[in-house]
């Protein structure tokens, strides 16, 4: 068993998904690397010393900079606020890490791109955490389209609705409120909630070429945590898009934080010829499947308990019909990365294929400013 040393920079609730993962990794998944927590990095040396003592890891830094060029450091992985996620890539990059980015990527494509240089010119092995592909339901629902059996793809439609910021008294900025503040996060709703919906469509369906959108900033001004004054809010908190793909079908997605009673519905259905599917993430234990061919009087949706050996990952849990959950997406992910590092098969997606969703997500934004149908310049 060899020893995959990881460094992690950041420590809130990614950090607590991520460490979860390395602890339970070789537990369940035959691989021969075996995650060993050695840093934990954050500015509040208190807060990381007790992330540190509670999950395992060996020493706690303050500088990133630091984990980055330590010796024994294998992977680093980037739990930070957007803004954060370029330097500290660059950096591990040339310091020859492997590298585990959280999403998106970063806050644009243009901040985006720089990053995908690097990790290339570097050749070290890198992944971003778009987890819900590693969702058993969802990788299923990727089977059946590649084997066919929806036939012509014709829609995908999606949403992904929370209620956390209706409140107006909510502040913007500082730690676990990052997500309001515009110049850490770089948007709202569309790069926190529409990118997980926007990867998963494009690895199910094939690139989004154009979109047309709308978003909308419900409260225009919130207290700001860091500085204490009342300041614009520059975020989206609502964005639906209509949208076109390479293979001609047409695309529907909204997100928002304003959905009450939501705290993370997440759903998504493709009609194609031959069939249909849909998924929901509360009950993520479920994919919805219709196929169109067979007896007329039987015919109609079928519920699929994805718990099952031959399921997507589920040989590496219970026996059928006990669920998996959230936490699992994370370890299943992970999981994948380290066999690519002993197959010599890169996991996805890695940072060129989560630049596709940064561009996407550009031009949501720019569509919204300008009313326009906006061009993404996704690799076909």
């Amino acid at each position: 068993m060899k020893e995959l040393r990881i460094g992690m920079v950041g420590y809130g609730f990614m950090g607590r998904a991520h460490s979860n993962a390395y602890k339970r990794l070789t537990d369940f998944f035959p691989v021969r690397h075996k995650p060993v927590l050695k840093a934990v990095c954050a500015r509040d040396a208190a807060k990381a010393k007790a992330f540190a003592d509670n999950w395992g890891y060996e020493r706690v830094e303050t500088d990133w900079r630091k984990l980055v060029s330590a010796g024994d450091i294998d992977a680093v992985d980037i739990c930070t606020p957007n803004d954060l996620h370029q330097e500290i890539a660059i950096a591990a990059a040339k310091a020859g890490k492997m590298i585990l980015c959280e999403k998106p990527l970063a806050r644009t494509a243009a901040e985006a791109e720089p990053m995908v240089k690097a990790v290339e010119e570097a050749k070290v092995p890198n992944m971003v955490w778009y987890n819900y592909r590693r969702v058993p339901a969802i990788s299923l629902a990727k089977q059946l389209i590649d084997e066919g059996r929806l036939g012509r793809t014709f829609h995908f439609r999606a949403n992904f609705l929370q209620d956390w910021t209706i409140a107006p008294d909510v502040p913007q900025g500082g730690a676990a409120l990052w997500r309001l503040d515009a110049k850490a996060a770089g948007s709202g709703v569309t790069g926190d909630l529409l990118a997980h919906n926007i990867d998963t469509a494009m690895w199910l369906n094939g690139p989004i070429t154009r979109v047309t959108a709308k978003t909308e900033t419900f409260v225009k001004e919130r207290m700001h945590n860091l500085t204490g004054k009342v300041e614009p809010v520059g975020i989206d908190d609502a964005c639906l898009f209509i949208c076109e793909f390479a293979n001609g079908s047409l695309g529907l997605f909204e997100s928002t934080r304003y959905a009450r009673g939501h705290k993370a519905l997440k759903t998504f259905e493709v009609n194609g010829a031959g069939g249909s599917v849909r998924f929901d993430l509360e009950e993520m234990e479920y994919l919805d499947y219709f196929e169109y061919k067979g007896e007329s009087h039987v015919r109609g949706w079928r519920r699929i308990h994805v718990t099952n050996g031959e399921h997507p990952y589920m040989n590496r849990y219970w026996v059928p019909g006990l669920v998996i959950g959230y936490e699992h997406s994370f370890l299943n992910a992970l999981a994948d990365f380290v066999t690519g590092l002993e197959t010599g098969t890169p996991a996805q997606p890695d940072f060129r294929n989560a630049l596709q969703t940064q561009k996407v997500c550009d031009a949501v934004l720019e569509s919204a400013r300008t009313g326009a149908w906006v061009a993404t310049g996704v690799a076909l």
